[in-house]
Order: structure tokens, then C-alpha cells, then sequence
């Protein structure tokens, strides 16, 4: 009797030194977000650095900038390289913009030059920022006499077509905000314009105008401050749709590039506060109305057409270029196999203070704070993957052509992508994200203080005076995460304190504005540091994966709903995917209640730990279950996207819509009106309705 319990205190001592001698991983957690290893001043260094100079996509100002993250995160002890990619990419050769207000002025031509202000710790190496311009315009000349469209939104050209204008043959005059950039070229073309200039109004971006100061005297745009961007539609290398640009891989021809529906077919440029205001004094017609309107100090804004004619001509190169994407590996203890990508892009058009190296400066802190926990012991369960994208300002090429390289392997390991695209714009957390990590998102900024109230969490001030917090979705095409939420259908999430600022995409964007308006004593990106970092080590390191689908649900219900509006008189029916999402409530009780009995079911011999069969393939269900929303043939006319709940909206790549699929067929039908367009709306009804069944079925576990 003796012997043999002498015997069973030797063989459990090991087990009972392991278990109790080693930290539970959640108290790494807590020390991840403590003060004692957040160090603002080294994410300030970080961006410092980082926003020395321009540095756009395939400079080699960019390619340093990669040097340096990779070098940081191999100092972090990170397994780190870099992943390049050969893609076709696009720089301004040459422009001009001539004004003739009228027949009986002599013509003025724009400098199209963004000043530097005085005392500019920049000027040294502004010749190195690139000539305004549009990524993917097309090049060309055109005259015409200009017409104003407000935002350039298809709802704007159908108030033009009601006020009698029309737009053919003529340049338009749109104001940046609203929508994206290449969705109001599209828009433009789509209406018969021969040309496009879009400007940054002092309404949106300068303060209002009157005697509103800007940069560097205040955070507004200066008069001459203009926002460069692309117009490209589309989604990665243009050469190699679908596929990776990697190596000597296939690539269509310029013909069809240029043929593509996703490339521009009418000039464009992008102009001035200062020089938009000019055309406006030259356009009569109609009085367009308020909400079209300037701020003040302005002139009264007219349609037109004309008097003014416009003279643009735009001159882009377009080479194949090599961008680079850095990649950073912290293999898990556990599940090697099982990741958490961490992702943010480092190109950015001119400096990139805010976007994107806000982000990059935050994403470097993670992992220097990481490499702490490391050294503390902590070692994460599932393998914790840094990604710093290239040429996402291009169209989210870096990022696309990394997954359709890594498809597979993407589709069947990765847990979650949590993007920071900017980590600071200035005040308030935003966030969206797949709706299983809702309360994840919640409960992790419970956990962290608000850097501009002490006295409350991040959670309290975003929740304000409402029930509960804002959650965007993802079905923007406005950053990284578009490859993995709408391409391949993995779960996530994009944070960021701020949303939007006054000098976005200008040469203003630069580490002073940061330090004078968007973050003075960085407390606001350690901040971001925290939230995304917490996220990312519950998600690598518990051993239930923090997914609930019962806020999927919610989710579709109320878009179900809000369908009603739209096909009720239609003869659409919408039982079969209320009948899914019934479905789907049922299985995501099912799966939390199957999770809880796991948990309880602990007996002598399993009182250490759960089965890990059992866990594991519970996690595989709760992460493959997204996949489930997406469609191998993708959306109807857009086959890239594959995801049938969240897609870009079709007339603006920044707007988020659910149902993308069902929402082009009834913007189709409003406007056939037939029987069989009709048709295809309920047709799209089923397919979403199917997506939802296979989630259930996926979360069930259990064949049919």
C-alpha cells in the first residue's frame, strides 16, 4: 500500500509541476496589455522611421521600408521573409489641366503642384513625392465644357437627368467623399462623359472654408492639397486575374488589360480644393441644390454645362514592377497547423504618417511585445502569422496575390485575419468584423482603457449613450481583408481609432500632422496595440476558439428583413432563407451547447484537460463554417467574389452591402423590369438561402 502510493505521487508529480508551476495563458494576456510592456515612444520611432520618406509601391524608398520591418521583426526573434511578386503597376508621366472660363477669356493651365509649407521638415525630399495623379488612368486628352456632379454617385446622375442636364461629351467635376474614387470615373463613363476631375472640397476636408486654418496650422487640407488614389476597379494584378503573379507565371495581354470592365476608359486626374473652385466660377446653369453645395467663402455651385471648357491630358506608364510583402511566423506549441494572421500594408502614396504606417508602426509593437512574452515564457498554441502587405494602395495587390498563392492552405488553416489597415485617423474606436467576433471585439475592449478617458474602457466610450456598440461589416473593398472575407471566406476584423481625416492621400500626410492632430503622445496607437494584440492571443490561444454564431444570425435576420422592402410587391419570396437562418439558430445553439457539455464533462481520468479530439474538431467546425458562405462560381458577373453575405457594393467599392448577389439582381430588375430579371432575384434568394443551409450543416458536424 505504501509502496505503491509513493509510486503514483512519482508518476503524478511531473504532470502536477507541469500543470501548476506553469502560467495559464491568460495571465500573459493581462500582461500583454499592461503599461509595463506598451511602449509609445518605440511606435513613435516606428513611424518616425517609416515616414522618413515617400514610398510608394515599388520605389525603392519602399523596398527600405520592408528591409526595416523585416529587420524588426527578426530583432523580435520572429522567423520572418519576404515574399515578392512581379505586378503591373502604374506612374504618371505626364499632365495638364487648361481652363477657358469662357469665349471671351484667355485660357489659365494648372501648376497641379501641392505646395510646401513653411518650415517643413520634408522639403528636403518632397521632389521625391509623384506628380498627382490616378493609378490605372487612362491616358489621353479631351476638352469639353464641364459639367458639376456633386459626389458622382449614380443617385447624383439621375438628379442631373431629372434637372434636364445632360452630361454627354462633356469633362465632369466630382468632389471626393461618399464613394470610391474608380467608382466615379466608372460612374462618369457610364453617362457619356469624356473625362473626369475630382476634387477635394473645403466642406469636406478644409474646414468648411471661410477662415478655417489648415496644415500645419490646423488638421484641415491645404487649398492645394490633393488626394492621389487609384481608379482601378478590380482586385490584385491586373495580368494575372484569379491566379498569383509569381515567378514566370501566366499573365493576359496589355489588349486585354485594357479591355478588362474593372480598367478606367476616360482620363482622369485629381485636383485641388484651389483648383476645383476655379472650374466651379466658370460653370452657369442651373443652381444645383443645397445639399450639392460648398461650405463657406465659396461660389454658388452650378451644374452646367459649361461656359467653362476644360482642357485634360493625362500620360501614365504602366510596368511590371516587383513589390514585396513581409512575412513573420511564431509557430504554435499546439496546433502548429492552426493560424492567426495579423495584417497591415507599408506602401503608401506620398509620406503615409496615418495611412498606412500608423497601422505598420502599431503592428510592429505587437511584436515586440510578443517577443516579451516569449522571453516570460508564453508560447502560443496556434502558430501567430505577421503579414505587411505592398501596393495595397493600387488595389489590394500585395495581399490578393499572397492568397490566391496560398488558397489552399488559406481556405483549411487559418483561424481569423485581423487587419489594420491605419491604426490612428484621431478619436473614438472603430471596428467591424465578421459577425462571430462580435463579442470577442467586446470583450476584448473591456479590457483596455479608453487612451482619451482614463476613468473608462475603450468599450464604454464606444458604446457612448447606446445599447451596444457599432460593428461595421466587411463587405467594403477597402482594404486587405477583401481577399480573405470575400475571396476565400475567412473570419475578421479591421480596427482603428478614428475613422477618416482632412490631408488622407495628400503629400500632408506626413509624421507632423500626426504629432500636432492625429495622436501627440501615441497613446492612441498603443491602444490600437492592445485591442488587436488581445484579440489575436485569445484567438491563438484558448482552447474553444471565441466564435459565436448566434450574432450571424441576428445579422441575417435583420438584412432578411430589410429585403422586404424591396421584392414584397415583386412576387419574391423569402421563406426559403428565413426557413436557412432558422436553421443555422438552431445549429449555433447546437454547437455552444455542445462546447458547454465538453467543458463539464470532466471525470477523474479527464480532470487535466479536455479531450483534444473532441476540441479540435469542434474549432474546425467553428472555423470552417464561414467558408460555407461563399459560392465556387462567386457573384453573378463578378466571379473573384466569392462570398454570397458580403461584397462590395456594386457602385462603390468602399460600400458594404449584405446580400451582394441578391442587391445587383434587383438594381438589374428596377430597371428591366421583366419577368425573368425578376426571376433571377429569386434565383439569387435560393443560392444565399443554400449558402446559409451549408454553414448549419458545417456546424452540425454531421452528414445529411
Amino acid at each position: 500500500m505504501f509502496k505503491n502510493t509513493i509510486t503514483f505521487i512519482a508518476l503524478a508529480t511531473p504532470l502536477f509541476f507541469l500543470i501548476f508551476s506553469t502560467p495559464p495563458r491568460s495571465s500573459y494576456h493581462s500582461l500583454y496589455i499592461s503599461s509595463s510592456l506598451s511602449d509609445n515612444a518605440s511606435i513613435s520611432r516606428h513611424l518616425y522611421t517609416l515616414t522618413r520618406r515617400p514610398h510608394v509601391a515599388g520605389s525603392q524608398a519602399n523596398a527600405d521600408a520592408a528591409a526595416y520591418v523585416l529587420s524588426t521583426l527578426t530583432s523580435c526573434n520572429i522567423r520572418s521573409h519576404i515574399v515578392s511578386y512581379d505586378v503591373l503597376l502604374t506612374y504618371p508621366v505626364s499632365r495638364s489641366l487648361t481652363l477657358t472660363p469662357s469665349p471671351q477669356e484667355a485660357p489659365t493651365t494648372s501648376d497641379l503642384t501641392q505646395e510646401i509649407y513653411e518650415g517643413d521638415p520634408y522639403a528636403d525630399v518632397a521632389n521625391e513625392v509623384l506628380p498627382t495623379f490616378h493609378a490605372y488612368a487612362k491616358s489621353g486628352t479631351v476638352s469639353g465644357p464641364v459639367v458639376y456632379v456633386n459626389y458622382g454617385r449614380v443617385e447624383d446622375y439621375a438628379k442631373l437627368k431629372e434637372m434636364g442636364v445632360n452630361v454627354s461629351g462633356t469633362v465632369v467635376l466630382a468632389r471626393y467623399g461618399q464613394i470610391y474614387r474608380g467608382d466615379i470615373v466608372e460612374n462618369a463613363y457610364e453617362a457619356g462623359a469624356v473625362g473626369v476631375l475630382v476634387y477635394t472640397d473645403r466642406k469636406d476636408y478644409g474646414g468648411g472654408g471661410g477662415d478655417a486654418k489648415w496644415f500645419p496650422d490646423d488638421k484641415w487640407m491645404p487649398p492645394s492639397g490633393v488626394q492621389v488614389g487609384s481608379v482601378y476597379g478590380g482586385t490584385g494584378d491586373p495580368t494575372t486575374p484569379g491566379w498569383p503573379s509569381a515567378g514566370a507565371c501566366e499573365r493576359i495581354s496589355d489588349d486585354e488589360v485594357a479591355r478588362r470592365e474593372d480598367i478606367p476608359k476616360i482620363p482622369s486626374l485629381p485636383i485641388s480644393a484651389a483648383n476645383g473652385e476655379a472650374i466651379l466660377r466658370s460653370v452657369g446653369g442651373l443652381v444645383a441644390n443645397d445639399d450639392w453645395q460648398g461650405g463657406a467663402d465659396v461660389p454658388v455651385y452650378r451644374v452646367g454645362p459649361g461656359p467653362g471648357i476644360v482642357n485634360l491630358s493625362y500620360e501614365g506608364k504602366q510596368i511590371i514592377n516587383t513589390i514585396q510583402n513581409v512575412i513573420g511566423v511564431i509557430e504554435g506549441a499546439e496546433e502548429p497547423d492552426r493560424f492567426v494572421i495579423l495584417g497591415n500594408h507599408r506602401d503608401a502614396w506620398t509620406f503615409g504618417a496615418v495611412d498606412p504606417n500608423s497601422g505598420t508602426a502599431a503592428l510592429l509593437e505587437v511584436a515586440q511585445r510578443l517577443e516579451k512574452l516569449q522571453k516570460r515564457g508564453w508560447k502560443p498554441r496556434r502558430t501567430i502569422v505577421f503579414c505587411n502587405w505592398d501596393a495595397e494602395e493600387y488595389g489590394l495587390i500585395g495581399s490578393t496575390e499572397w492568397v490566391e498563392e496560398n488558397r489552399e492552405i488559406v481556405a483549411s488553416r487559418v483561424i481569423a485575419y485581423l487587419n489594420v489597415d491605419s491604426a490612428v485617423y484621431g478619436a473614438g474606436f472603430y471596428a467591424s468584423a465578421t459577425p462571430q467576433l462580435d463579442e470577442l471585439l467586446k470583450q476584448a475592449t473591456q479590457q483596455v482603457q479608453d487612451p482619451d478617458n482614463s476613468s473608462q474602457t475603450i468599450y464604454e466610450s464606444w458604446v457612448g449613450s447606446s445599447n451596444s456598440p457599432i460593428i461595421g461589416r466587411l463587405g467594403g473593398g477597402g482594404s486587405d481583408y477583401a481577399a480573405f472575407v470575400q475571396h476565400v471566406g475567412v473570419p475578421a476584423a479591421d480596427l482603428s481609432f478614428g475613422e477618416g481625416y482632412a490631408v488622407y492621400h495628400s503629400m500632408y500626410d506626413d509624421f507632423v500632422w500626426m504629432m500636432k492632430f492625429g495622436d501627440p503622445m501615441f497613446h492612441r496607437h498603443v491602444a490600437v496595440a492592445n485591442v488587436w494584440g488581445l484579440v489575436a492571443l485569445r484567438l491563438a490561444d484558448e482552447e474553444f476558439l471565441p466564435f459565436n454564431y448566434l450574432s450571424y444570425v441576428n445579422e441575417l435576420q435583420k438584412s432578411t428583413e430589410d429585403l422586404k422592402g424591396d421584392v414584397s410587391d415583386k412576387g419574391i419570396s423569402l421563406i426559403p432563407l428565413f426557413k436557412s437562418i432558422e436553421e443555422l439558430k438552431k445549429a449555433a445553439t447546437n454547437i455552444n451547447k455542445q462546447r458547454k457539455a465538453i467543458e463539464e464533462n470532466k471525470g477523474w481520468a479527464s480532470m487535466w484537460k479536455n479531450d483534444p479530439w473532441k476540441v479540435r474538431e469542434l474549432n474546425d467546425r467553428l472555423m470552417m463554417a464561414e467558408r460555407a458562405f461563399t459560392d465556387r462560381d462567386g457573384l453573378t458577373g463578378r466571379p473573384w467574389y466569392k462570398h454570397l453575405i458580403y461584397a462590395p457594393s456594386k457602385h462603390n467599392d468602399y460600400g458594404s452591402t449584405s446580400f451582394p448577389g441578391i442587391g445587383d439582381a434587383i438594381e438589374k430588375a428596377n430597371n428591366l423590369d421583366t419577368a425573368e430579371s425578376w426571376l433571377s432575384v429569386q434565383h439569387e434568394v435560393w443560392r444565399v438561402s443554400r449558402a446559409v443551409t451549408h454553414v448549419s450543416l458545417v456546424l452540425n458536424g454531421e452528414l445529411t
